[in-house]
């Protein structure tokens, strides 16, 4: 299993990357502003206009350090890996159930099916930690309604029925999104979810947090040999992201990554970081022939 080391989030749009030894140097015109070694680093995250000397993508690739590029607001731009993972075979398997709806289906069903369920769970908890707090009857009601939804998930024959669904279990959770905010909601205000750009600052915080996982699970299916711009039910890329955040959000994000829990399928203790690599393993291992079928992550 990968070993979860950090990411470096550089904040600044004013810095550029460059390469001394086995470090990263992070400059600031002609001052030094930082330096960290490569070998402590699993990806770097640049929100800098300036970007990063060819050295330095060089060695990140050779020593497959994700580095990414986003615009200062947070949208993404590029992402810089190494060579390519797996072999020709795994990615053929790979795009011939792609290019066939019915098997594209049954994986992505498994894939809806963890969503949705997931996205209850979020509800279930709020509704057993702060039942006093929330609108209790809303947020049953939605819990409700995915509940019902989910065996209809599990059995969808086409992806335009699974998109669908997929639709309308977005819908009624964003519904009662704004029950789930607790702290702070004079300045997190939600209304509904909105994108491109993003017009308020929950929004805005949605989208950058999908541009963050979004660029670890690209990595995760990179790493198991897949490719990440093939999918089963959505085609667009993800990761188009608008949003200028401080550190704080991003030093939760990499503690959030640190927390062990135990995967439900796999039996084993893992950081949340981990868990788009573990799911990644497992659908390679599905498309390979050696598992029955993707086993969704179901968090508990």
């Amino acid at each position: 299993m990968k070993k979860l080391l950090n990411t470096l989030f550089v904040t600044s749009e004013d810095k550029y990357l460059a390469l001394e030894n086995e470090n990263v140097v992070i400059w600031n015109g002609e001052e030094r502003a930082g330096q960290y070694p490569l070998i402590m680093l699993e990806g770097i995250v640049s929100f800098s206009y300036k970007g990063a000397s060819p050295a330095l993508m060089g060695a990140c690739a050779e020593r497959n350090i994700q580095l990414t590029f986003l615009t200062p607001r947070g949208r993404f731009l590029a992402r810089s890996c190494g060579m390519e993972n797996g072999n020709v075979l795994l990615r053929r398997a790979q795009y011939r159930i792609a290019d066939h709806d019915a098997d594209a289906c049954r994986i992505a069903r498994n894939m809806i099916f963890g969503k949705v369920y997931n996205t209850r769970w979020i509800i279930e908890r709020a509704l057993r930690d702060h039942a006093m707090r929330v609108d209790a009857a809303a947020l049953q009601k939605v819990s409700a309604r995915m509940a019902a939804q989910l065996p209809v998930i599990e059995t969808a024959e086409d992806l335009d029925t699974l998109r669908g669904l997929e639709g309308s279990a977005s819908a009624d959770y964003f519904s009662v999104f704004s029950e789930l905010i607790l702290a702070q909601d004079a300045e997190f205000v939600f209304d509904g979810r909105n994108r491109r750009p993003p017009r308020d600052n929950v929004n805005a915080m949605l989208s950058f947090a999908y541009a963050l996982l979004a660029n670890d699970c690209a990595a995760a299916l990179e790493s198991v040999g897949l490719d990440a711009y093939v999918g089963f039910l959505h085609t667009d890329r993800p990761g188009r992201a608008s949003l200028a955040l401080d550190l704080i959000l991003l030093t939760a994000w990499q503690n959030r990554k640190r927390e062990e829990i135990t995967h439900p399928y796999l039996k084993e203790k893992l950081a949340c970081g981990l868990v788009p690599f573990s799911q990644a393993l497992l659908l390679s291992r599905h498309l390979r022939g050696d598992l029955d079928g993707y086993p969704p992550f179901l968090w508990k």
